[in-house]
């Protein structure tokens, strides 16, 4: 399948994909992932090894876009809801002693 990750063409396969990923250990992942075979990989480190390009030039969404249109499972993360309140030690205190809080 033929798909343009940083404004290059690359003639990409599922079958190239798991090769060019064989024996890449998978980096952290903290943003947007793709699982290929039985691991997860970061966006970033996939285009990477496919592209042989600097991470800067190319965008998360570009290989996400490529990698789901190949079949692979992604992930996005970074759209990931706010994190929740989290109770200030002192009404973690008053919550312990039974005591209402007020926020």
């Amino acid at each position: 399948m033929r798909c343009v990750i940083a404004r290059f063409p690359f003639d990409l396969t599922k079958s190239g994909v798991l090769e060019s990923m064989k024996g890449v250990k998978p980096e952290e992942v903290l943003g947007a992932s793709v699982i290929i075979g039985r691991r997860t990989y970061p966006v970033k480190q996939v285009g990477q090894v496919l592209t042989r390009q600097d991470r800067r030039d190319f965008s998360a969404g570009e290989v996400l876009r490529a990698m789901a249109q190949l079949g692979f499972t992604c992930r996005d993360h970074s759209r990931a809801t706010a994190p929740t309140h989290t109770p200030s030690p002192l009404q973690q205190a008053s919550m312990l002693l039974g005591a209402p809080t007020t926020v």
